[in-house]
């Protein structure tokens, strides 16, 4: 019997985990693209399918960087400074340098040593950059929270992660939480650097279902509205190469675009689409940042060369390190070379750019593609390394895809039309946005709640891995399982280890440390827990060492591209155990058909014995012929022994079964150390906190900004003619006191004051205004309020006296009806002689039924009035609504009249809309009612009719076995189809009324017949 469950506690725990998974199903998912300068965000909800998520400021892109505004009085305890974002944050940039924090994507993962790290600090010389303390990783201390630990990289991206998560919240509407979400990240990026993304979407509480790379996501959007040539059907692939070059880098992914016929539900198959990267290359410091740079540096040069600045001796060197100089060059030398893309020159000027020194540069298109010529080169380099790894030539390119801002600069454009063509470069994705719309769609594709396009997509490992362990005769081991162009989540690799002890593998990624050298980055560790005692237990089942074998099952994963364990296992090949006789093989012997081994005749002495024990109680006779019989066989079973014997002397092979037990492990990560559960939860605390604190803030600002309108609003007010008609001049002078305090308060201590006091002082406002504004919203809506009502009431009535009028005309029609058929039934009585003993014995069987059924019947047919489908007891409540409303609004009226206009008012809209409502609601009771009663009606009359049939079929039945000769009673309506008197108007003779009772029986039973069908339909 099953055990039944039904703990509260339980049961409670169920119902939230029901709750929770539901809401997760049905919650909006993100796609975000990761940009190096713009972070872009799309965002999928049931009703809202790849929308672009806005800024504040209605932007489609939010710059990335993130800023900390210095408070000018000291913080309290608990309290941040306030944060700016995107664009915001870059304009503090020339004020507060040393904390705005732009393009924080390159630093991710990274060492403080890398060149990466240290040519960013170079170019951002305010900013306070130091290592991390646990995981050595960049950290920025800064100013304007001093107080605090130095910010992780990792912190600072996920709270623009958390700005656009509130941008995509207030799009999806308030009860909508975002939860999860895809995020790009460029091919380049190691297994650190893609757990440093994971690790600040954590911090926020933001589920990463995958990471996708650049290229392929731009893929996948260019797949979402083509099909392509179907391969198992003779058809061949395209390639097209994705070229994406951004403010950071250069990236050039080749993929294959092929479909696919596999099987479907059922015996039907589908057409699917595939895409697969096969070659990626880049360029992890060729983008637009790279060639803003060589526009500062020529202004810098230039710069030095000015008269004025040569009077003041000023040194490059110097400008570079000056952080609010270096933000003002960058910021225009992005305009410039955005500039130039469509015109041949511009130029830009500076007020008091180094100590006090104005300036004024001009540059032209020609000078910047001068200065750019070796990342021209560079741009060639990257193409040509993805098509070398797809072992493709640019020939074999269907055509290649442009995306990313700086892909539009000319000179870019010209170098891959040097390298396939100007007739293979293809703008037909949106090159801003492409990337963003393909993980949109990888995470509806992931998400339960959406239904999409069936696209298998297969990224690209994109750096060589492999394993390094020590062998069992204790020499290091190293062998490589993927390459460049391995696939995440393929078929998983089995790893024979010769290993009998628990032993450790270290699984690496082979990085470029410098321009020809790569070093093997460890990322995780298998340890075995149980390996040496599996070993043991095989050796006890019969295995010898050789034989026995520790198989590995491993593959990339999906998610993120790291090694994933599919399966550990110990196994050899021993002895099959010989299994015991079940109940077929006793059945089988039972009736002769066992193993041959059962089949073997007996041995002399077992069948001696056995036949002297059967024959134990037989004659004499029987003794003889029984010895006689066992003496003349005795050689034939001595020669079926030997055979027997030889028989089973042979060898026979064993069978042998594979026997495998699996192997415990664990898998750890390694490289750079994890945050301590200590660290992280405090890492989440605080930007909690910093979070708290700017909601606190914005809250103190709209209470700030309410008040001061309001005290505006109430300066019209006492201008106001409605309002001074309602109000008494008392209150308008004490309104105009308190609203002269709040604003004198407001500009001199109020700026600064608390929300708490803020929102007293509305209060205070607040508490003299309302009942004036009560007094000329209840004066405007009162007239029409009470016409409405007046109406209603007029409407009510005349139904209700309609109603009575057709009850009282139904009633006396019943009255005269009723007393007409008791006067016909008494002159009947009194005319009719007593019946004889030959009267009719079913006489007056329908009389009850025609009685009560006169008034329906004959209203049904048209002689009367129609029923009335109310009763007067149905009328009570409404009857007596109406008039306890119309008393009430005439006792209101006289007692509004009464007061001036300053007064408060005693008939109130609420008051007027309920009593509304009660008589809405009475009218739809008593509509309710009528379907009632007509219900009602029906069936009564239904079961009448079937009442009067099965009456009709029984009177019939008794006529036919009638013996006195008695007439039946018949309906009298064209009873010329029955009666045919003669001309000379005799009475029918008994044949003729014997034939006249058989057609009208055969007619009455076709009308009965007829009726049920219809009853059925």
């Amino acid at each position: 019997m099953a055990h039944t469950f039904s703990s509260p506690k339980a049961i409670l725990l169920c119902l939230v985990f029901l709750f929770s998974t539901n809401v997760h199903a049905i919650s909006a998912v993100l796609g975000i693209d990761l940009g190096t300068e713009y972070i872009k965000a799309t965002i999928v909800k049931p009703g809202i399918p790849l929308e672009i998520v806005l800024t504040k400021d209605s932007r489609r892109k939010e710059t990335s960087a993130v800023a900390f505004k210095p408070s000018q009085n000291a913080l309290k305890s608990g309290s941040y400074p306030e944060r700016a974002y995107g664009s915001d944050a870059m304009a503090l940039a020339a004020r507060f340098s040393g904390d705005v924090y732009p393009n924080l994507k390159t630093l991710l993962g990274l060492p403080t040593d890398d060149s990466i790290v240290k040519e960013y600090a170079a170019r951002h010389p305010d900013l306070q950059l130091e290592a991390h303390k646990t995981r050595g990783t960049v950290a920025f201390k800064s100013k304007a929270t001093a107080n605090e630990d130095a910010w992780m990289v990792e912190e600072l991206l996920a709270m623009e992660l958390q700005s656009i998560q509130r941008n995509a919240e207030t799009l999806a509407g308030s009860d909508t939480n975002v939860r999860t979400a895809v995020l790009t990240v460029p091919p380049y990026y190691t297994v650190e650097e893609k757990r440093a993304v994971k690790l600040a979407a954590e911090l926020i509480g933001l589920k990463v279902l995958s990471l996708i790379s650049d290229g392929l996501a731009v893929g996948l959007n260019y797949a979402t509205s083509r099909t392509f040539p179907t391969v198992n059907e003779g058809g061949k692939p395209e390639y097209h190469l994705v070229f994406d070059m951004g403010a950071g880098s250069a990236k050039a992914t080749v993929m294959k675009f092929q479909g696919r016929t596999v099987k479907d539900v059922g015996k039907y198959n589908k057409t699917v689409q595939e895409v697969q990267v096969i070659g990626s290359g880049w360029d992890r410091t060729l983008g637009g940042d790279a060639l803003n740079y060589l526009i500062v540096d020529d202004m810098i040069s230039k710069f030095v060369e000015s008269s004025a600045a040569k009077k003041a001796s000023v040194a490059a060197e110097s400008v570079h390190g000056h952080g609010r100089a270096m933000a003002k060059l960058s910021k225009d030398a992005e305009r410039l070379r955005h500039v130039l893309s469509a015109n041949i020159e511009s130029g830009t000027s500076f007020e008091g750019l180094y100590n006090d020194i104005d300036f004024k540069y001009k540059i032209t298109r020609a000078d910047f593609e001068t200065m750019a010529e070796a990342h021209a080169e560079r741009v060639s380099a990257t193409v040509q390394k993805a098509l070398d790894i797809a072992e493709l030539d640019v020939k074999q390119l269907d055509s290649i895809i442009l995306h990313g801002g700086t892909s539009r600069t000319p000179f870019v454009q010209k170098q891959l039309e040097q390298i396939a063509g100007s007739d293979k470069l293809r703008s037909n994705v949106n090159s801003d946005e492409a990337a963003v719309f393909g993980a949109a769609f990888r995470a509806a594709e992931l998400s339960p709640s959406f239904r999409v396009k069936e696209i298998r997509i297969s990224d690209g490992a994109f750096y060589p891995a492999g394993m390094k362990w020590t062998s069992p005769q204790d020499k290091p081991q190293q062998q490589r399982l993927w390459t460049e162009r391995s696939v995440l989540g393929a078929a998983p690799k089995e790893v024979t280890f010769a290993n009998h002890e628990d032993f450790s593998v270290r699984f690496y990624q082979q990085v470029p440390s410098t321009e020809d050298a790569t070093v093997d980055q460890e990322t995780k560790v298998l340890a075995t827990k149980n390996l040496t005692a599996s070993v043991a237990s095989l050796i006890e089942k019969g295995c010898s060492h050789t034989d026995i074998h520790f198989k590995v099952k491993l593959r990339l994963g999906t998610e993120d591209g790291e090694v994933e364990v599919k399966k550990a296992a110990v196994e050899c090949e021993a002895d099959a155990p010989e299994k015991e006789g079940s109940v077929m093989d006793g059945v089988k012997n039972l009736f002769g058909f066992g193993k041959n081994k059962d089949q073997q005749p007996l041995e002399d002495d077992e069948e001696s014995t056995e036949e002297s024990t059967e024959n134990a109680s037989t004659t004499d006779s029987t003794e003889t012929a029984t010895t006689s019989a066992v003496e003349s066989n005795t050689s034939t079973s001595a020669t079926s022994s030997t055979s027997a014997d030889s028989a089973n002397s042979s060898p026979v092979p064993k069978k042998k079964q594979l026997v495998v037990i699996p192997v415990d492990y664990t898998m750890e990560k390694v490289g750079v150390p994890a945050l301590p559960k200590a660290d992280l939860t405090k890492a989440k605390d605080r930007i909690k906190a910093f979070e708290a604190s700017d909601k606190s803030r914005r809250l103190r600002e709209e209470a700030l900004n309410k008040l001061e309108g309001f005290t505006y609003k109430v300066r019209d007010l006492l201008d106001s003619e409605s309002f001074i008609a309602a109000s008494t001049s008392e209150e308008r002078d004490s309104l105009a006191k308190k609203a002269g305090e709040v604003s004198e308060w407001l500009y001199d201590d109020g700026a600064d004051a608390p929300r708490e006091e803020l929102r007293s002082k509305m209060k205070g406002l607040k508490d003299l205004v309302s009942p004036v504004e009560k007094r000329i919203e209840e004066n405007g809506k009162r007239p029409e309020l009470v016409k409405n009502l007046r109406t209603a009431l007029d409407e009510t009535n005349t139904f209700i006296d309609t109603i009575k009028g057709k009850i009282a005309e139904a009633e006396a029609y019943v009255s005269s009806l009723s007393s007409s058929t008791t006067s016909t039934s008494e002159t009947s009585s009194t005319v009719t002689s007593a019946p004889s003993q030959d009267a009719d014995d079913f006489e007056g069987l329908e009389d009850d039924e025609t009685t009560t059924s006169t008034t329906t019947t004959a209203a049904a047919e048209g002689r009367g009035p129609a029923a009335p489908i109310y009763t007067m007891d149905d009328l009570k409540d409404i009857t007596a609504l109406s008039k306890s409303v119309v008393d009430w609004l005439d006792d209101k009226l006289a007692e509004q009249e009464k007061l001036p206009e300053t007064a408060d008012p005693v008939l109130l809209a609420k008051d007027l809309t309920e009593k509304m409502k009660k008589l809405e609601k009475a009218s739809r009771d008593l509509a309710m009612k009528s379907v009632k009663n007509s219900e009602k009606t029906k069936k009564k009359s239904s079961s009448s009719r079937k009442a009067s049939k099965s009456k009709s079929k029984s009177k019939k039945a008794a006529t036919k076995t009638d013996s006195d000769g008695s007439e039946p009673t018949i309906d009298l309506k064209n009873r010329g189809n029955f009666f045919k008197f003669g001309e000379d108007g005799k009475v029918p003779t008994v044949e003729e009324i014997e034939e006249m009772i058989k057609r009208m029986s055969n007619e009455q039973q076709n009308k009965d017949e007829s009726g049920t069908k219809h009853d059925e339909l």
